[in-house]
């Protein structure tokens, strides 16, 4: 058990240093294997459904609600993302852009933010540019060891049960101090 004087080892980087959280003014992440486990299931006739946790959704609306901007940008296109990104009215939804790390930092230059500034999750390769880049890189316990070799922080809970929400927390707690 940890005493009250040792650091969290979930709240520090892989160096064993503090993890800037409360300089975070933008969380972007990946959408399917982040948001969703990863599982997209089609029907015979074409219809897309994908589960998103309630959890993620609350926490996302708590960082709108802190004045934290919230970004999705997901290589794929997908009318099930765009429904639950409506649902949430988060701001910023990329689709069917895999140079995410292009995308994050077009979008962190619109709004004015420098990658100091930026959170971002994914659990992907093509995911990794923009962990590394982002001030805080976040990836799952499930990702591929491109996505963990880029992270700064792996959450505890798992993609789509979860993980989203712990982030945001620790972005939430970080605001608070």
């Amino acid at each position: 058990m940890r005493t009250k004087h040792e650091p969290d080892p979930f709240l520090m980087s892989s160096a064993a240093k503090p993890l800037p959280w409360s300089a975070i003014r933008l969380f972007a992440m990946d959408v399917d294997g982040i948001l969703t486990d990863g599982t997209v299931a089609i029907s015979s006739d074409g219809t897309e459904t994908k589960a998103f946790s309630i959890l993620d959704g609350m926490g996302l609306k708590r960082l709108e609600k802190a004045g934290v901007a919230v970004a999705w940008i997901s290589g794929r296109a997908s009318g099930a993302t765009t429904i639950r990104a409506h649902e949430l009215k988060i701001p910023h939804v990329i689709q069917g852009r895999t140079d995410k790390l292009a995308a994050l930092q077009e979008l962190a230059a619109q709004l004015g933010f420098g990658a100091d500034a930026c959170a971002y999750m994914g659990d992907d390769d093509i995911d990794a540019p923009a962990i590394a880049w982002a001030g805080v890189g976040i990836t799952v316990p499930d990702a591929i060891e491109a996505a963990h070799a880029a992270a700064g922080y792996v959450t505890r809970r798992a993609a789509g049960h979860g993980a989203v929400r712990e982030v945001c927390e620790h972005i939430l707690a970080a605001r608070r101090s």
